[in-house]
């Protein structure tokens, strides 16, 4: 199955809640709960060390608002890219979240996830 075959709605219906969950376990700093839904080739690219360095050192990363709007998605291949903008409530200013989806063994999964 390719996930670039489901339309925007089927899409975004899984994608909200993984951008949700990511949000909140970013806020929280639960390493464990935010890498639940990754795949398993991001996973091991996930350094759990590294990243909880950052979550330690980031105020980005640990003050994330809650409801980000939603901007666009692109299809390219086996995975779709789904744009939100982001806002935190200790910097100011707008990022750019970027969540990147594909299915692994039958089941979507988190294939990149990034907030700059």
């Amino acid at each position: 199955m390719n996930i670039i075959e489901k339309t925007d709605e089927e899409i975004l219906a899984i994608a909200h809640p993984f951008w949700d969950d990511l949000v909140k376990f970013s806020n929280n700093s639960n390493y464990g709960a935010f890498t639940r839904n990754f795949s398993e080739e991001f996973l091991r690219g996930a350094n759990e060390i590294e990243m909880g360095k950052q979550f330690a050192r980031s105020e980005l990363t640990k003050g994330l608002n809650k409801g980000a709007e939603y901007l666009g998605m692109i299809r390219r291949g086996q995975h779709v890219t789904v744009l939100y903008k982001q806002t935190n409530k200790k910097k100011e200013g707008e990022y750019l979240g970027r969540l990147v989806l594909g299915y692994e063994d039958n089941v979507v999964k988190i294939f990149g996830a990034t907030i700059f």
